[in-house]
């Protein structure tokens, strides 16, 4: 491996939890990449909301660490950040989590706005795509409408957007187009319950197959 190449997933000594963090491999980015670093620094001393952001995700930490779930977390980080707001961009198939979650932000003194995915009901034939594309071909299907979820919740003025289970692709554009913060709390995987890192633990069996093109 060249000493200039980014891959913290082949180090085992994890340096940059430790007071000598330049006792870490030579492709280490804490040794390599201190110029990026360095400017990151600079957005947490002098950007006061990138601050007032690092410093309410790193408190929500410290007080959550192996206590709380994540929607506790983002409730006190959403708290931490004085956010009144909160927008959810919701997959239509968790309309009943979408609820659920709404309640639960609610009683917790917040304002809510919930957006589903197919808002429009905009054909996918609108965007080109062929109905042998379609998940059931022959049949209606709306496209997932990120694009217009980000810019409904805009005009409503949230100060966060939660993602709620979109798909991939669908959950980047939102990101892109959204003004507000962007926090996920589900995320989207059909066949695992909607749990991605369950694949990455079936490797050695179950999701063998992944490890070969």
């Amino acid at each position: 491996m060249s000493e200039h190449s980014i891959d913290c997933s082949n180090c085992r000594q994890q340096a940059c939890w430790s007071e000598n963090p330049e006792s870490g491999p030579s492709f280490c980015p804490t040794r390599t990449q201190k110029a990026a670093i360095d400017s990151a620094l600079r957005a947490y001393r002098r950007n006061p909301e990138v601050r007032k952001m690092a410093l309410a995700a790193a408190r929500t930490e410290g007080r959550s660490y192996m206590k709380w779930t994540r929607v506790e977390d983002t409730i006190d980080f959403a708290r931490g950040m004085g956010y009144k707001k909160l927008g959810i961009a919701a997959c239509i198939g968790f309309m009943a989590e979408d609820r659920i979650l709404r309640d639960i932000l609610a009683a917790h003194g917040f304002d809510v706005v919930s957006v589903c995915c197919k808002c429009g009901a905009v054909p996918k034939e609108e965007l080109g795509l062929l109905d042998s594309e379609k998940a059931k071909p022959g049949t209606f299907e709306p496209i997932c409408n990120p694009v217009a979820q980000a810019k409904i919740l805009e005009g409503t003025g949230t100060d966060l957007n939660i993602l709620l289970g979109l798909c991939v692709g669908h959950d980047t554009l939102f990101t892109k187009y959204s003004k507000a913060p962007v926090t996920t709390l589900v995320a989207k995987d059909r066949i695992t319950c909607h749990n991605p890192n369950a694949v990455l633990h079936g490797t050695s069996f179950y999701y063998k197959r992944l490890l070969s093109p």
